[in-house]
């Protein structure tokens, strides 16, 4: 999941200490897509690598020699990495320069993925998952703020879509070729190629990205701050429990497929669900200044439908399909959503505001692999999507609550 820095833009002057190279995009009203298009490079390996294990569980249970249930804690450790150390490190390193912080972040992320490619013992395999998910929440937390000081004020909204845009290509691209070499090759070939793709992006980074300074000492708000705004609480409730809804479901995936038949077709299951999603973030990016609200029940509302249709009907594989396009029409636009709820409830505290969405959206990562995991042993695969309906209950009746603060009728943008 992407977040921010705890940088501010002001929207109508180039700051003093910014690049030569920012202040020409500005004063010429450009989008610099080359370094753009960098940052999602960089939102899509990093968001394709926590989700990656979902289509190989079976087969690195096997090679690593631990039950699919204990395998899909590779995906809780990432997230718990992110969650654990992507607000202290973010302020520990927040002096640093933009380019800099992400050129290490990125160097960090591409060894811990290599050391997971290469180990055949599990507890090492977890450490590995822990540190690239350490370093995948640093990254995540300077992107969008990146992306955002990279652009002109009336381009700002477009260059975070941009960057953002990693996200519903990994869905939609990068997890299903994984699974493909994973069952073509083995599973160790999706990781080396994570690793060999992260090299050439520190080159690209280091050609393309133009530098921006640090932030100033003295100038971040206080974290706890944004609790106290009207809105935020709602908006980061819903992000915790819209979340866990999905990862319950989403992280054993391939094991639900298999538990209804389709094993074989857990790639192409993905494919239709992340050219769904990649629908739905272009969608969500044309409507979202005037219908915020709309888009978000929409959202939960569709992702509620595909996961009744998953649960009572998945003995169609035709069903199957048209519920899995559904949950990517529905999910695919969601971090957009809440991102920019959080940060137009935030107002001068969205900074702060968008640093905690990225942690709780970890933490629901991780409670979605640990309760995932409890469920299928407990259960089996088939209560998965009976969770994701219980869990949308809360967060469709805050949304639809939260009608003044947090997912107002009308959006009030807000710019940071």
């Amino acid at each position: 999941m992407t977040g921010t820095d705890f940088t501010r833009t002001e929207p109508t002057r180039t700051p003093p200490a910014a690049a030569p190279s920012t202040a020409f995009a500005t004063e010429n009203r450009k989008l610099p897509l080359p370094a753009l298009l960098a940052l999602a490079t960089a939102v899509f390996v990093t968001s394709l690598t926590e989700t990656l294990p979902a289509g190989l569980l079976p087969a690195m249970s096997r090679d690593l020699g631990v039950g699919e249930s204990a395998t899909g804690q590779t995906v809780t450790v990432y997230a718990i990495g992110t969650a654990l150390t992507a607000i202290p490190l973010t302020a520990a390193t927040a002096g640093w320069r933009r380019k800099r912080l992400l050129t290490t972040a990125m160097a960090g992320f591409g060894v811990a993925n290599t050391v997971t490619a290469l180990s055949t013992n599990f507890p090492l395999t977890m450490v590995a998952r822990f540190v690239a998910g350490v370093a995948a929440g640093l990254a995540w937390a300077l992107l969008a703020g990146y992306a955002r000081r990279l652009a002109p004020a009336h381009l700002q909204g477009r260059a975070i879509a941009i960057a953002m845009a990693g996200i519903p290509v990994a869905l939609s691209l990068g997890v299903p070729a994984g699974t493909f070499l994973g069952k073509a090759v083995n599973w160790q070939i999706a990781f080396v190629s994570m690793t060999v793709l992260t090299v050439a992006l520190l080159g690209w980074i280091a050609a393309a990205v133009p530098d921006q300074p640090g932030l100033r000492q003295g100038a971040r708000p206080p974290m706890l701050r944004a609790l106290r705004v009207p809105g935020v609480s709602p908006v980061l409730f819903v992000t915790l429990v819209f979340v866990l809804a999905h990862t319950v479901l989403y992280t054993y995936v391939a094991t639900f497929l298999d538990g209804v038949g389709m094993g074989n077709s857990t790639d192409l299951v993905l494919l239709v669900f992340g050219a769904a999603s990649l629908a739905s973030i272009w969608i969500v990016g044309a409507m979202i200044n005037r219908h915020l609200r709309a888009l978000t029940v929409a959202a939960a509302l569709l992702v509620g439908v595909a996961a009744a249709v998953l649960a009572l009907l998945s003995d169609s594989s035709a069903l199957v399909y048209a519920a899995v396009t559904l949950w990517g029409l529905g999910w695919g636009g969601a971090p957009t959503l809440l991102q920019t709820a959080a940060g137009d409830a935030g107002g001068e505290s969205a900074d702060a505001a968008q640093a905690m969405l990225v942690t709780l959206w970890n933490v629901a990562m991780a409670g979605g692999g640990i309760a995932g995991g409890i469920l299928l042993d407990l259960a089996g695969s088939r209560s998965f999507p009976w969770t994701v309906l219980l869990l949308l209950v809360p967060v469709l009746a805050v949304v639809v609550t939260a009608r003044t603060h947090g997912f107002p009728a009308r959006r009030t943008a807000r710019t940071s």
